[in-house]
């Protein structure tokens, strides 16, 4: 499978399934608690849900970036410092979907095989502490991309799972209802 057929795909579909959550939680709630579960956290030492869903945008598109050897746009280290500051201003519900919004569309823009060329591309990621990873794309994808994008779109879930929204299984995955068999109880 292409990197290209592998991520983009998955990040768009569970893009959208972050902002069907959003909305189900915006209307299981009044507007001011459901504005404020964008500062609600699991813990006292991770980041909120308003950064988990920047950092969810941030990751499906950095990869873009990475995987073509291009330097990460001014607009995606913003959304970075947004991530990282997004404690002190959480912003609203709108401003998450925008955020989602704008990542569906970037990842809109791309042709079929605009990121298989980086399958082998060196890439050295270097985090904010100082750490610096040295991968190929291959495995930037496998063991960076994908599963820091599931981290923040899993924390997003549990945090509103947490603060009482009624969630399930079936609204993590809802795109895997074009796969059930027909007469299997999926109707």
């Amino acid at each position: 499978m292409s990197l290209t057929n592998l991520l983009i795909p998955t990040y768009a579909q569970m893009l959208r399934t972050l902002s069907a959550l959003l909305d189900k939680a915006q209307k299981q709630l009044p507007g001011p608690e459901a504005q404020a579960l964008l500062s609600a956290r699991l813990a006292p030492d991770m980041y909120p849900l308003s950064s988990q869903v920047r950092f969810a945008c941030l990751q499906a598109q950095e990869a873009i970036f990475r995987l073509r050897g291009e330097p990460l746009p001014e607009l995606l280290e913003q959304l970075a410092r947004e991530g990282r500051l997004a404690g002190e201003e959480p912003g609203s519900i709108s401003d998450a979907q925008a955020r989602i919004d704008d990542a569906l569309s970037r990842l809109g823009t791309l042709e079929p095989d605009a990121l298989d060329a980086g399958a082998q591309r060196q890439i050295a990621l270097e985090l904010p502490t100082g750490m610096i990873f040295d991968m190929n794309g291959d495995q930037y994808a496998r063991d960076w991309a994908l599963p820091q994008f599931y981290f923040h779109l899993v924390t997003a879930y549990a945090i509103l799972r947490s603060r009482g929204i009624e969630l399930g299984k079936a609204d993590y995955v809802p795109h895997m209802f074009a796969y059930v068999r027909p007469g299997t109880g999926g109707s």
